[in-house]
């Protein structure tokens, strides 16, 4: 396998006025907002640049947003002859993009699955029982250990895997902190408490997993027609009762990003798009290889430079 990857961003990659630049130069990015604001009966798009009451920060309409962010980007990039990704991956939230580039599901159904995902995240906790802190400049292994050691004061896990020099951990807020303190007095750089309202990708959201999966039964996928690594196993998966178990298991396991990069790369692929608002997994993916080559895609002086050099 060779060609380009697509990675596609995650919750906290959102932020208000995006991809206004490219929805003056590109009118299919208003028309991706239109069908995914027709779903949910909400105008996505007025939330994504005014952001009235907070709501682009409210897990259940961030999760579509995002979504709908990323899924336009791709579509004019189809429409302008970019190069076809010979694999794709997304970061938690960003899986679900994935899959649609991947033909695995349609459009409608991934916005409204995220929509009730965000829901069924939200509702699994309070807001003041969960906690996610970055930890920079210590190993996962040794992370690892210490969440162990800190869950006698309740849960923490490590929750994203995403460079060798950063790991975020996840669970109950004295846990956490707690977690914290000794990954400092370890030797960690940094320990830094992160602004999120829910604690993913730990035992929290057993719950949340649960209404997912129940959710997901009566969901019809496709195989997929690109190469797909989801974040539970970092293992290319083609079967769709596979992609399910994965997409479930997803919300109470680590994202194990690092894994997912060294996948993609190992296929043969040596230049990365991030596919979506921001920078964040160029920033990660350089950590995990720096002889990668990642593009940003969300301003159209960085849209246009990608497409130029990675054009069909």
């Amino acid at each position: 396998m060779s060609g380009i990857g697509f990675v596609f961003p995650g919750q906290g990659s959102q932020k208000q006025g995006m991809l206004l630049e490219l929805a003056h130069r590109y009118s299919l990015i208003l028309e991706t907002f239109a069908a995914a604001s027709d779903v949910l009966g909400l105008d996505l798009w007025d939330i994504a640049q005014h952001n009235p009451e907070d709501q682009l920060n409210q897990t259940a309409i961030t999760q579509p947003v995002l979504l709908t962010a990323s899924v336009a980007i791709m579509r004019v990039w189809q429409e302008a002859g970019g190069a076809r990704p010979a694999i794709v991956a997304g970061h938690s939230l960003g899986e679900y993009t994935a899959l649609v580039s991947a033909e695995v599901l349609d459009f409608a159904t991934a916005v409204k699955l995220v929509h009730e995902r965000g829901k069924f995240m939200q509702s699994a906790v309070k807001d003041s029982d969960g906690k996610m802190a970055a930890i920079v400049g210590l190993e996962s292994t040794r992370i690892i250990e210490i969440c162990d050691e800190a869950s006698a004061l309740g849960t923490v896990s490590a929750a994203n895997l995403n460079s060798p020099e950063q790991t975020v951990i996840a669970g109950e807020h004295k846990a956490v902190e707690k977690a914290m303190q000794l990954c400092k007095d370890a030797g960690a750089k940094r320990a830094l408490p992160l602004n999120v309202s829910v604690p993913s990708h730990c035992a929290l959201m057993k719950p949340a997993a649960r209404q997912l999966q129940a959710v997901l039964e009566s969901v019809g996928l496709h195989e997929p027609t690109i190469a797909v690594v989801p974040n539970a196993t970092a293992e290319i998966t083609t079967e769709t009762a596979a992609i399910k178990q994965n997409l479930v298991k997803q919300l109470d396991s680590p994202v194990r990003w690092v894994d997912c990069v060294r996948v993609m790369a190992d296929t043969g692929v040596s230049h990365f798009v991030e596919c979506g608002p921001g920078k964040v997994l160029c920033g990660l993916i350089r950590r995990i290889d720096p002889g990668l080559t990642v593009v940003t895609s969300d301003t159209l002086a960085a849209f246009e430079s990608a497409l130029t050099e990675l054009s069909n």
